[in-house]
């Protein structure tokens, strides 16, 4: 009998999920798929390792999908593809650990109900993937459920990197800087410790640039600040959301415009960024790809925020030794990535043009003070290995990408 770990990344109108082979320790994977629809006409893909893909619409006889009925379709689909499987644990991305959690947690009826209470923090994310929880202990009766915090690789900040300039109480009782992406940076620091050792007890910055997008920076493996705040809206602009912004529009917003919350935060959330400037797109390729002045000035305003957060996070650190490009647009965006570091000589950057532009590993100069890496980041298999380790499956530390 083969044990399996499965991966669960529920959102609103869709559930992502990936299925690993646990063979001596080490995760083999076997599967990523995804249900997309959710609350309409879904359909369910699954790409195997070995190249067979399986797609097909979900039975809407008892109405549309939801996030029990897709689950149960995961089962199904492992139960006639991976015959003799067993599931010994469910790995659930959830994006707010609150000020409370800080590792991985082995979900129980007691911890749900406080997971349940951070949704105001998530309103957007969090009621999902408890969603996706609940139709997992469903779906896989008496399987761990294990919950993967993207907050948790932040909760070690001093006060001074969390709070804002608020009277105490508000920082008491939850309004704090938690910084996002937590999984993505944890899987990169662990590929610097197991490739680059020396690099990974120095000081780092990670730069996750995707369609969601922030940057971290990192001494010796701990977390010291993070562009993201108290909500995955701050810092530098992605693709449909706004990044930094002077809370004074929000009022302004209200005040003027009459505007509802509920208008603000489909604003914020959904139709700025890259997409809202622009007015094209939310997609860096189809930006890149446009001669229209929108487009070249939603690209430049990214560059500009990406490269200012850069020295900031240079200052918290106090030097730099290694920056990391990852994520959709810092592992593919040849060019962005070339006018995010270049002229950065003066933090140490020395980035070689050829070497980026042939997508080599190493994109910086031989002899740069500082290195210039582009890593591939893989949640999943992070979210894999928490489950394994806290399952005791597999040895701790062992780097994701065993």
């Amino acid at each position: 009998m083969t044990d399996i770990i499965l991966t669960i990344n529920a959102g609103s109108s869709s559930v992502k999920f990936s299925v690993f082979e646990i063979v001596e320790g080490r995760l083999i994977p076997l599967a990523l798929g995804l249900i997309d629809g959710i609350g309409a006409r879904a359909t369910f893909t699954a790409n195997k390792s070995n190249g067979e893909k399986t797609e097909f619409t979900l039975d809407r006889s008892h109405g549309a999908a939801d996030h029990k009925i897709a689950l149960t379709a995961v089962l199904e689909w492992m139960e006639k593809e991976e015959s003799g499987a067993h599931v010994v644990g469910v790995g659930h991305r959830v994006v707010h650990g609150g000020p409370v959690y800080s590792e991985p947690l082995l979900v129980d009826a007691d911890n749900l109900r406080i997971l349940r209470g951070f949704e105001p923090l998530a309103p957007l994310h969090q009621p999902y993937n408890l969603a996706g929880i609940e139709a997992a202990m469903a779906a896989f009766p008496g399987v761990a459920q294990v919950a993967c915090f993207d907050t948790a690789f932040h909760r070690r900040h001093p006060y001074l990197a969390d709070t804002f300039a608020l009277p105490r109480h508000y920082y008491d009782e939850g309004v704090r800087r938690y910084g996002f992406h937590g999984l993505s940076y944890e899987f990169i620091d662990r590929i610097l410790r197991h490739e680059e050792p020396v690099l990974a007890r120095g000081k780092v910055i990670v730069a996750h640039l995707g369609n969601g997008a922030s940057l971290c920076a990192i001494n010796a493996g701990k977390s010291v600040a993070s562009t993201m705040g108290f909500t995955a809206l701050d810092g530098v602009p992605m693709g449909t959301r706004c990044g930094q912004l002077d809370p004074g529009v929000v009022l302004y917003l209200m005040a003027e415009k009459k505007m509802s919350a509920a208008e603000i935060t489909d604003l914020l959330y959904k139709n700025s960024g890259l997409k809202g400037m622009s007015g094209i797109s939310h997609d860096m390729r189809v930006l890149e790809a446009s001669n229209e002045p929108s487009a070249r000035d939603a690209i430049a305003y990214f560059v500009r925020r990406v490269r200012r957060e850069i020295g900031g996070l240079c200052a918290m650190l106090g030097g730099l030794d290694c920056i990391v490009l990852t994520g959709g647009i810092g592992e593919n965006a040849v060019n962005i990535r070339q006018s995010i570091l270049q002229d950065m000589e003066w933090i140490g950057i020395q980035i070689d043009a050829k070497a980026n532009a042939n997508r080599e590993r190493i994109i910086s100069q031989k002899g740069s003070p500082v290195v210039a890496l582009v890593l591939k980041t893989d949640e999943e298999r992070m979210i894999a290995a928490h489950t394994a380790e806290l399952l005791a499956l597999k040895q701790p530390l062992v780097p994701a990408v065993s």
